[in-house]
């Protein structure tokens, strides 16, 4: 017969083995962490960037009313279409201020028939490397003033909403929500990062609605276990509203969504690849929005990254909206003032109001095209 014995307990407050003969900790650190770190910029804490750029009543007011609606809508409750329509990167503020008046105008012409958010993407996540976004480099010279960016991003979005604009974001970074989550309506985890645990885990705390994009290679199954994920509580390292290190614990995003964005194998945004993708997504057992709330991306895959491709599969899906196919609850279209893309600079050296990742419609075709969508949603309530 075995005699039981006492399990140890550490105690995570002392060295369980001091080493008198240590050198003074800081030699010690300095031979052993940050041997590849230049620096430490310390960051405002987001509730001092908070307090300087309110949200305020009337902009907080739009973005509660339009979550509901992206929700009512991804749900199959409100018989419109979600249509998330902006730069693929916003590079310069002016222009899309510019830009969010325009679509104002035309969004409150069709609010019978759209619900309209405007891409206000301030992260881009990169193949290799390349320009990371207005958060991470608002000068577009390598300069990265951080600091200023997350500042400039939110006057960004305020602006935005002052235009009457609903907003959208996709997170990238874990910390930057923090500064900027309180004035969005619709986010996204992008495809590089919908099998991310850290991403899942931020989708499930976030506040709004929230699509995963289907991997690069075009599995759907990954941004669905995304949203498996994202609608369960968690328990994960982040940082509070004074910049400090948090365990943060959330209750679950029931919200989320799929979004259909094609992959290297081609685009999926055809009659069989939706009706596949939502049978993927009803095997989930999740409900609500997953199983009917799928986003079609015009762009990427599905369009080569061609703008001129992209008004051409905008055009067949509003067709088959207009004969009555079920399935599509939303569509995305990258899209700015200017036709094309540039390749980023100093902004005094850019095309005004044209992209400097990939390349966007023009507004003219972009005015044309949502017209075509709302006239497809009055010819499927027929």
């Amino acid at each position: 017969m075995n005699t039981p014995t006492t399990r140890p307990e550490l105690d995570p407050s002392s060295d369980p083995s001091p080493d008198k003969a240590s050198a003074p900790p800081a030699e010690l650190q300095a031979r052993t962490s940050d041997l590849r770190v230049r620096a430490l910029d310390p960051l405002p804490a987001p509730r001092e960037v908070l307090a300087q750029m309110p949200l305020g009543t009337r902009r907080g007011d739009l973005v509660a009313t339009s979550r509901r609606e992206v929700r009512d809508v991804l749900t199959g409750e409100d018989d419109r279409l979600l249509a998330i329509v902006g730069p693929c990167s916003v590079h310069d503020p002016v222009a899309a201020l510019e830009y969010a008046d325009r679509l104002s105008a035309t969004a409150r012409e069709l609010a019978d028939d759209l619900v309209v958010v405007m891409r206000v993407y301030f992260e881009k996540p990169r193949t290799t490397v390349g320009w990371k976004g207005l958060i991470n480099d608002p000068h577009l010279d390598g300069s990265h003033d951080v600091q200023h960016g997350l500042r400039l991003a939110r006057q960004v979005l305020l602006g935005v909403l002052d235009a009457g604009v609903p907003a959208a974001c996709e997170f990238l970074e874990p910390t930057s929500p923090q500064y900027i989550a309180d004035a969005v309506t619709w986010g996204a985890i992008g495809a590089r990062n919908a099998e991310s645990q850290v991403h899942r885990q931020l989708a499930s705390g976030l506040s709004m609605p929230v699509g995963f994009k289907n991997a690069t290679d075009g599995d759907v199954q990954i941004a669905v276990d995304g949203c498996v994920t994202a609608a369960n509580e968690h328990t994960f390292f982040g940082a509070d509203s004074e910049g400090r290190a948090a365990a943060v614990e959330t209750a679950g995003n029931p919200d989320c969504h799929v979004i259909l964005r094609g992959g290297r194998g081609g685009p999926n945004y055809r009659p069989k690849d939706v009706a596949a993708a939502l049978a993927v997504a009803r095997a989930s057992g999740l409900g609500g929005a997953v199983e009917t709330g799928l986003v079609v991306d015009a762009s990427h895959g599905n369009s080569g990254k061609d703008h001129v491709r992209q008004a051409e599969v905008v055009r067949e899906i509003a067709a088959r909206l207009a004969a009555g196919e079920p399935g599509i609850t939303g569509l995305m279209l990258e899209s700015f003032l200017e036709a094309g893309a540039q390749k980023p600079g100093p902004l005094e050296t850019l095309d005004y109001g044209k992209s400097v990742t990939d390349k966007c419609m023009d507004w003219s075709t972009t005015q044309s095209l949502l017209h075509t969508l709302a006239e497809a949603v009055r010819e499927r309530r027929e």
